[in-house]
């Protein structure tokens, strides 16, 4: 597909990546009624939990399902914005809570990560068969994003209700992305993760204190060393340079068999050079890019009642 020509025109002072990255991650208030929290429980025994926000107008047969990003959950103000802007226009929305995310540590030891798509594939399937949907969009913010990607490209044979997807702020180039927050402009964001990020470990090793130590969750000082200590070893893989490398969305963009919308910021800086997969894009079918110069991560405001990658989302989805 050719590169989509963005119309996102960011007001002052959001020009600046900072001030939209961090309005929208800790500024922003969404007046988002949960309609109910549901259960799955997962074929390998564990569970997570699904926010449902349900149709604001008529009971259509429409479902979008959204996917959060590192250290997040249901109730961040980019999930509940997205909820919000779906549901008035008639669909369900489910906003999922990845393993340990929605306050109440899991059952296993292993928990979520960035290429974890056989949670979403569930989800998907436990919603079909709560409810005859004849449309179903996904979307996804940041590593949610990038599971959701990975999860089109690698997937040889998709539910038929699933029309459209969205991704959002998407470090589809892992390894390249950690190198890019671990920077002196994003000192402030890499912290925040890892503080985090190791609160959660923390309460992990009191349920599972043989398999990780208190005294190795407390030297990590970096979120490639949390990668190293649990996220690789606990999900499969050799080290984190194996995680990265095995769920890095970008070699599964050219698979993607269905219309997909990725918007990434020129001046997101958590992204490097390669999270803008031009080439890709211009011969794919399916694969849609929008780089607006502004937005930030996930900052996408603007002087209406949604922000702007919710409107490009309804009126994307809207096409199929």
């Amino acid at each position: 597909m050719p590169i989509l020509k963005s119309t996102y025109k960011a007001p002052f002072p959001f020009k600046n990546a900072h001030f939209s990255t961090i309005y929208a991650s800790l500024l922003r208030k969404v007046k988002m009624e949960v309609s109910e929290r549901e259960r799955v429980e997962l074929s390998d025994g564990d569970f997570l939990d699904l926010d449902w926000c349900y149709a604001q107008n008529g009971n259509y047969r429409q479902l979008m399902i959204v996917t959060h990003g590192l250290a997040g959950s249901a109730d961040r103000p980019y999930m509940l914005g997205m909820a919000k802007a779906f549901s008035k226009k008639g669909f369900d929305v489910v906003l999922m809570n990845f393993r340990s995310c929605s306050g109440e540590v899991n059952r296993l030891f292993r928990s979520y990560n960035a290429g974890a798509t056989e949670d979403l594939e569930e989800v998907i399937q436990f919603c079909l068969q709560k409810k005859k949907y004849d449309k179903i969009v996904l979307s996804g913010f940041s590593l949610g994003g990038n599971l959701l990607l990975k999860y089109l490209g690698e997937t040889q044979f998709l539910p038929k209700e699933i029309r459209a997807a969205v991704a959002v702020s998407v470090p589809s180039d892992l390894g390249a992305s950690l190198k890019e927050l671990d920077k002196h402009q994003n000192y402030l964001y890499s912290r925040r993760f890892l503080k985090k990020l190791k609160v959660q470990l923390y309460e992990r090793q009191e349920l599972f204190p043989k398999k990780i130590d208190k005294k190795d969750i407390a030297a990590c000082n970096s979120l490639l060393a949390i990668d190293e200590l649990y996220t690789s070893k606990a999900h499969g893989y050799k080290n984190a340079a194996d995680y990265y490398q095995k769920c890095s969305s970008l070699q599964f963009l050219p698979n993607i068999g269905i219309p997909t919308l990725l918007i990434n910021a020129k001046n997101d800086s958590f992204l490097p050079g390669s999270c803008y997969p031009v080439k890709i894009a211009k011969n794919s079918e399916f694969l849609h890019l929008e780089m607006p110069e502004h937005g930030g991560h996930v900052g996408f405001i603007q002087k209406r009642k949604f922000y702007y990658h919710e409107d490009r989302a309804l009126e994307f989805c809207a096409e199929f």
